[in-house]
This record gives C-alpha cells, structure tokens and sequence, in this order.
C-alpha cells in the first residue's frame, strides 16, 4: 500500500469552542461537524503560544517556543531548523503549503526551499507583505483594492468593527486557497503528498461574505462571558477590558453595544466562512478517490476573544483558555474511531512526531513534541499528563483538572498570577491564585512548570551529565562523532517516555 497524503487545515484564531460539535449553536460548522463524526475530537487541545507566528513554528518544526526561539511575528529565518516539509520531502513527499503561513522570512521564507508549491497568499518568499501569487491574481483581475481580509480599507490598516466583504466570493482568499489546493492534488498523481492549507480566517479583518453573514442573525447572542468580572484579573487584562470598552467603532451605529454585537457576528460568520472551504477540500478528496488513503487534521493556531471577557486582543501576555485551547479534530483512516472524543493533553508540537508515526517515517530528531498516535484507537488514554503554553510574558500549565498562568513579578512590580479549577469553573470566573485554600495546589503548579521548563529545555552543550542519565539529555552535548551539535539539536532527540513525566 502506498504511503498516505496528508492534508493539514490551519485556521487563524478560532475559538476551539466555537464549532457545532464542541456544543456551539450560534455557528453552522457542518463540515467540521461531518469531520468529527468520522474522525476524533480533542478537547483539551492546547496552542504552544497564543501569537500566531511561534505557534506555526511549533506546529511544523515540532519544537517548543523555547526551544526554537520566536515569541512574535515574523523574525529571521531558522536557517538550521528541519521542518515537517523537509523531513517529508526527503521521504518522497511531494510538499506544499499553501495560503497564510505567518512564518519566519527574513530574508525568504523558512520553507520556501522545502515545498514544491509555495503558494503564501500575505507574502512573497521574501517577507514583502501585500506580495506573492494571490495578489498577483488580484493584479490580474483588477481586484486588489477589493481585497479586505488583510486591512481595512476604509482605515488602511486593522480594524476591530465588521461588514460584509467587498471581494466577489470566487476570488476572497479562502476560495482562493481551495482552488490552489485542489490543483495540488490534482497534479501530485501517484506521489503522496503532504498539503498544508493554511486559512487566513477567522482572524480579522472581520469581514466575511454576504452568503455567510447572512446564515448569523444580526441579533445573535452574545455570550455571557461578555460581561464578565475582570477584578480578580492581573493588571494588564484589566487595562484590556478597559481599552475595549472604549473601543471607537468604524462603522454606525457606534456604541459599544452595537459595535460588539457586530464584531462577534462578524466573527462566526468568518468561522462558517472558514468551514465552507474546509468542506470544498473534504469534497474533492472524494471525488477523487482519496479519502481513504489522506490523513485530515484541522486545527487553529491560537483561540481567539473578539469580546469575551471584555478584551478584544490577547496582548501583552494575556493566556486565558480562550485563547491557549484549540480546536484538533483527527480523521485518519483505518485508526480513529468515527465520533470519538478524547480529552488527551495535546500540544500543538505532537502534531509532527504523530505523523511521522502514522505515514511509517522514521521521527525527526529535532522535535519535543509526543507521538500521540495510540490515543486514535483508545481515546481512553492521556500519554501527556500536562500541556503549556509559553508565551513571552507568561507561562500557562494545564495538568489534572487546574490551569496556572505565571508572570515574572517584574512585570506588575507584585505576586500576580492565575489559578483556575477547570472542572468546577470552566469559564475561569473564579481565580484562586491568591486563595490561602489553594496554595498547595499552587505550589505544585509552579514546581510542574519549573520542570517542564528545564526538561524540556535544548542544551548546545552541558557539564555535567545527569547521574546515570536518567534525564535523558545526552544528545545535547559534543556528539560521538565530535561534532557539535546545533542550536536546534539535530543530532539527537530526547527520551520521550523518560521526560514527559510531569
């Protein structure tokens, strides 16, 4: 039998709770529902960073933030770190990566050279914005300054208001994206291929088509998390909810009432926007024969607010489970049950090592990430007892039932910090962090992240080695050949089993 394709849908900022089959009824997602029913559900899917540049970086390089080094957008490129293009393309993979990559550019593109189908519809390979092959489609339809997914036009530059789009739908970037996509299999022939479709909503610009819009009621509801009570908060979510309230909306009517209601309309219609095209790509899978034989992941990079909790961005360092939790929904042939849930720990790094054990490639030795490939077939099991998110200014541990967000005290100039017993308190209403009945619990958070700091950490070199090598840190010191290892670590990986013990 031949190796099977990969196909790897990545949409910017979608809210893991935000789909049909995760409880939602605000949003039609039939096709994200139609894909969980016959693959896998993760439900305790977490983001490595909430930014979406190092959470791309962590998806294909299988590396932890930390360890890779990108805490913002863009940066220069990782010269000497392996991704998933080129680990596949060196096993007969033919590669593409198609739509809003986000990656690494400068000066070209970190995978530029390792796909067969460049097809970044922000960027030239380059970095250059507004460049590359979907604006030179726009250029040659004349409809560049009908593009209004990447800026506003009315302000030329990001907005947080919503409308319906002025790009005809045959050519906004979603369609674009599918069709590119399509003409990928379609000239891939009998090589398998790995395709990573990456959608550039539901991120703003919040301006989706009309056929989508018109599915949200113009008097959605808005969830209760809306108003919430940010006075247990850290300092600077506060100084966001603040911010928000006073948002000047772009379009009439401008009170902040009616300017929320429309941007979380506007939002959910971006998601349908999003499970639209995501349907498309199912569908030509099928009329083409594949669909038995192509691995389909869908998942986000990071959540999103767009008025939850009263904040509208998630920065500076802001880390609440709306925005650290993912939607991950697996439909692989022949392994995933149809239907299943699983609420496994998953990172967004164990994407990379699951498929290489899935597709019968030998693992890439610069990842970090967990070969999570046995949960498919018994969702009852948690190989990963934690997840993190590593943001710049924050550090957010998941473990049991208890979520720990950690700031430097430098940053406020005091203790801040927050614990939430998820189980009892999903919606994080309730921070514990200073409740003297929880301080064992807190206790244990901080001694869980502080070792998952310092195992999961790649060392260039170290002195001296761990009695008996019990950590399993060995490759990161001079290998036996006396060549040095890189910052990356490629010429060893980590004993998995040994180090994933928090």
């Amino acid at each position: 039998m031949s190796p099977p394709n990969v196909l790897f849908i990545l949409s910017d900022q979608h809210h893991a709770g935000l789909m049909g089959c995760a409880g939602c009824k605000e949003v039609p997602t039939p096709n994200l529902d139609r894909l969980a029913a016959e693959g896998m559900r993760w439900t305790r899917a977490i983001t490595q960073n909430p930014i979406c540049t190092p959470s791309r970086v962590s998806f294909l390089s299988g590396q932890s933030p930390q360890n890779h080094g990108y805490f913002g957008l863009g940066g220069p490129t990782p010269k000497a770190l392996p991704s998933i293009f080129s680990h596949f393309k060196q096993h007969g993979y033919r590669t593409a990566g198609i739509g809003k990559l986000h990656l690494p550019d400068s000066p070209r593109n970190w995978v530029a050279d390792d796909l067969d189908v460049y097809g970044d519809c922000y960027r030239s390979v380059e970095g250059q914005p507004a460049q590359g092959p979907y604006w030179d489609h726009l250029d040659q339809l004349g409809l560049r300054e009908c593009e209004d997914s990447r800026i506003m036009p009315e302000q030329g530059r990001w907005c947080g208001d919503s409308r319906a789009s002025n790009m005809p739908f045959e050519h906004c970037v979603e369609a674009w994206c599918v069709q590119q996509s399509k003409a990928f299999i379609d000239a891939s022939g009998d090589q398998p291929f790995l395709l990573h479709c990456s959608l550039p909503r539901p991120h703003h610009q919040l301006t989706p088509d009309p056929r989508f819009l018109e599915l949200i009621p113009e008097d959605v509801p808005l969830p209760p998390e809306f108003d919430a009570d940010g006075s247990q908060r850290p300092p600077h979510v506060r100084a966001q909810m603040s911010s928000f309230a006073q948002h000047a909306w772009l379009f009439e009517p401008r009170d902040h009432e009616s300017g929320r209601r429309r941007a979380w309309r506007g939002y959910l219609a971006c998601i349908a926007q999003v499970d639209w095209a995501l349907g498309e790509l199912l569908q030509h899978l099928e009329d083409r024969d594949l669909t038995e034989n192509t691995l389909v992941i869908y998942s986000s990079d990071h959540g999103a607010y767009h008025g939850l909790y009263g904040l509208r961005e998630k920065v500076p360092g802001i880390s609440s489970d709306a925005v650290c939790r993912i939607p991950m929904i697996w439909r692989i042939p022949g392994k995933t049950r149809p239907g299943s849930v699983s609420e496994a720990f998953i990172q967004n790094n164990d994407l990379l090592p699951s498929l290489c054990s899935l597709c019968g490639l030998p693992q890439l030795e610069s990842t970090d990430g967990m070969d999570l490939s046995s949960v498919l077939q018994a969702p009852e099991l948690s190989p990963r007892h934690s997840a993190v998110t590593e943001n710049a200014w924050s550090q957010a541990l998941y473990w049991d039932q208890w979520r720990l967000v950690h700031y430097p005290e430098a940053l406020f100039g005091s203790d801040e910090g927050e614990l939430y017993d998820l189980s009892s308190d999903p919606k994080e209403a309730h921070n514990l962090y200073h409740d003297p009945a929880y301080q064992s619990i807190l206790l244990e958070g901080r001694k869980r992240l502080l070792d998952h700091l310092l195992t999961q950490r790649r060392n260039v070199t170290h002195q001296p080695s761990p009695p008996g090598g019990s950590m399993g840190l060995h490759p990161y010191e001079l290998a036996g050949d006396g060549k040095e290892t890189n910052h990356y670590g490629v010429t060893g990986r980590r004993d998995q089993g040994k180090l994933d013990y928090l």
